[in-house]
């Protein structure tokens, strides 16, 4: 009983992360809409959620980094790749975001040099992350149909349960 209790805190806890990341990153690409404050600031606060996100799910990185190439799913599979090129994605749209600031950087005294190699290359990366997301999403769709109306108390149709999906 104990365990399932941890493993419900657990989930909880997963998709409260999951959910403020996304709001978080869906404010973040309309900057034109946030303003650019709220923009920079949100995308670290996305940046840190995402850390926070790996960092729950270590384990489950490292053991299925292990068995990748010998004996996982193709979904898995298809869903580690994802996340990994989502990793490199955001990192690279962290970096060249810090590096076109315009609020956050200067707020320490930081100025980089404006770039239009910077600007095109987060632009870019932005719009891979759009999609990148968008995958990520529906790849953990199931997962997270079930776990919202498990904490919530909903009843799902037995259509929208019958996948498995962790």
């Amino acid at each position: 009983m104990k365990q399932e209790h941890r493993h419900h805190i657990r989930a909880r806890t997963n998709l409260l992360i999951d959910i403020a990341a996304f709001i978080a990153f869906l404010i973040a690409t309309a900057p034109r809409f946030s303003g650019i404050a709220i923009h920079e600031w949100l995308s670290v606060a996305f940046a840190v959620a995402i850390i926070v996100h790996m960092l729950l799910h270590w384990q489950w990185i490292i053991a299925l980094s292990k068995t990748m190439l010998r004996k996982a799913r193709t979904q898995v599979r298809l869903g580690y790749i994802l996340n990994l090129a989502l990793f490199i994605d955001v990192t690279l749209l962290t970096f060249t975001g810090l590096m076109i600031s315009q609020v956050a950087l200067p707020l320490f005294g930081i100025r980089p040099a404006p770039s239009s190699l910077w600007r095109g290359l987060h632009s870019l990366t932005s719009n891979l992350g759009v999609l990148m997301v968008g995958l990520h999403l529906a790849l953990h769709w199931q997962w997270t149909l079930k776990t919202t109306a498990r904490l919530f108390g909903f009843r799902m149709p037995k259509s929208a349960t019958q996948q498995e999906v962790s």
